[in-house]
């Protein structure tokens, strides 16, 4: 006889989901509570400046209370993620029970109070089949109503016991530790891969198109995206193609949990990770001290990475819902330890596009590859190539990702920057972009503006009479000097002199480019004319 059988039956699943929406209440409590602590307590001081011994060990003692608030968000929305899928197995596995009863009952048989299927009193006739063979069908066909109840019953304890294990298996001793994040994330990971619950990491299309990134994310429930920015947040963070928020959430959660790793090992850390700990620790200090600016300076995270010298992609305002979106990569001598000056400088730009139209704008700082340091290899196409595809892949996931129709994209290199920029447009199916401006470039790998994807007429260069770079490397390795003119660009005035002046505040130089970014085409000459 089925065990279990009245119990599958009639059981009311409504509980479990009250239970699994609370569960998910307080997790979102508690995220609210971290980020809450860190915009209204956290940040504020920083930005006053408050420093000494009592707000190092004061801000100390923030970060630990919100790196415990993370932990706690991830083991609870866990919870709720393997009681949500238990509930949802089993009900499912009640629907099939009713249903095979419900056959069985239609086919004139009886189930009995403990799920027995009973044979019939007498065979039914069958036209033109032997009593034998009519026995037979009976009994073949009361088999298998019997197995489709036992499959069922089967099917509800497996999820049960599924889930009972999974809840088993958390830490619950991470709770009040100060690095719980990195176990939270290990159980999350462990359960989703022998369990089944929620999605593994086998199936994060890492590398599918952003296109397809974007249908994935968009197709999963809410509770698998949450389980997943829970569970993966560096595999989330990195697909290009997802939500400007959604990738800055990832990433956010990714940040703390690689200097949680850091602070923990912070005694025996070799040079190179002293200064990738060193940066990561710069960027989460400016992310945090904008945790209260105003919608359109709020920074947003895209992606960072430990490789090399590190990389980071941050943006000033959010791409997603920008009318004009600006993408910088900067050149020679740039690395995670630079952030802070690449933001300043986003920030500069964003200021000056708005001064040529009040729409959303965002400009990002795509520190997405290996800038060359000052040497032979600031003369080769190596970096170049090898940050390519992946700026494609970027500016390509931010159409997929933008709300509504495609908004104006200008992408701006400099430096060695726009020997990356060139390269990425020359291959591939180039970058979307409506712009592309270039300042102080070496080259852009092509010989003519017609060998990249940009109309010639949307490739804008600008070049200081005094950059070293744009007169003295342009037109040697890296192919032709795009600002001149057989290049067949078109030139961006600019008014500031050095490799790095084409940001100085009130020139004509920043006053072109936030034209440019703004969609507007820019001006010749001095100021005023």
């Amino acid at each position: 006889m089925p065990e279990q059988y009245r119990d599958l039956l009639d059981q009311d699943f409504y509980p479990l989901g009250a239970a699994v929406s609370a569960w998910r209440r307080l997790a979102e409590a508690c995220e609210e509570a971290r980020d809450t602590s860190l915009a209204r307590v956290s940040a504020p001081l920083v930005q006053a400046g408050w420093e000494g011994e009592a707000a190092r060990a004061g801000l100390r003692a923030m970060e630990v209370t919100q790196s415990i608030l993370t932990t706690a968000y991830r083991d609870v929305l866990l919870i709720a993620a393997v009681m949500d899928h238990v509930r949802a197995t089993m009900q499912a596995a009640q629907q099939r029970l009713r249903n095979a009863v419900v056959d069985a009952e239609a086919a004139g048989y009886r189930v009995s109070e403990s799920g027995w299927v009973e044979p019939k009193a007498t065979f039914a006739a069958y036209d033109d089949v032997p009593p034998a063979d009519a026995a037979l069908r009976e009994a073949n066909e009361l088999g298998g109503f019997r197995a489709r109840i036992a499959a069922a019953i089967e099917e509800a304890k497996e999820a049960s016991g599924a889930g009972w294990r999974a809840l088993r298996e958390l830490d619950w001793f991470t709770l009040d530790k100060e690095y719980g994040a990195q176990s939270a994330q290990e159980s999350a990971e462990r359960i989703a891969e022998a369990h089944g619950i929620g999605v593994a990491a086998q199936d994060i299309p890492a590398d599918a198109s952003p296109e397809r990134a974007a249908r994935w994310w968009s197709g999963l429930s809410d509770m698998d995206q949450d389980l997943l920015l829970a569970s993966y947040p560096a595999e989330i963070g990195a697909l290009d193609g997802l939500p400007a928020e959604t990738r800055d959430q990832a990433n956010r959660a990714a940040l703390q949990a690689q200097l949680d790793e850091y602070r923990m090992n912070e005694r025996s850390l070799g040079i190179q990770d002293e200064i990738i700990f060193t940066g990561l620790t710069q960027l989460d200090a400016a992310l945090a001290e904008r945790a209260n600016a105003p919608e359109h300076e709020r920074l947003y995270l895209l992606g960072f990475d430990t490789e090399q010298e590190g990389r980071a992609i941050v943006s000033q305002g959010n791409p997603d819902t920008a009318a004009n979106t600006a993408v910088l990569v900067p050149g020679t001598g740039t690395a995670l330890g630079q952030m802070g000056g690449q933001i300043e400088r986003i920030g500069i730009m964003q200021e000056a596009a708005l001064d040529r139209d009040r729409g959303d704008v965002a400009v990002i700082s795509w520190l997405g590859y290996d800038a060359p340091e000052l040497s032979d290899s600031v003369l080769t196409r190596e970096r170049a190539d090898e940050g390519a595809e992946d700026l494609r892949d970027f500016t390509s996931g931010l159409r997929a990702a933008h709300d509504g129709t495609d908004g104006h994209l200008t992408v701006v290199g400099h430096s060695y920057g726009s020997t990356t920029v060139g390269a990425a447009d020359a291959g591939g199916d180039g970058l979307a972009a409506d712009d592309i401006v270039v300042l102080g470039s070496p080259g852009l790998t092509v010989d003519r503006a017609e060998d990249l994807h940009i109309s010639p007429d949307r490739l804008w260069v600008g070049a200081a009479a005094d950059d070293l770079v744009a007169n003295h490397l342009s037109g040697l390795t890296l192919g032709a000097a795009p600002q001149d003119e057989g290049f067949g660009a078109r030139e961006m005035y600019v008014d500031t002199s050095g490799h790095s002046g084409y940001w100085d505040a009130n020139s004509r130089s920043l006053e072109n480019m936030g034209a440019i970014i703004a969609g507007v085409d820019p001006l010749n000459g001095a100021m005023g004319q």
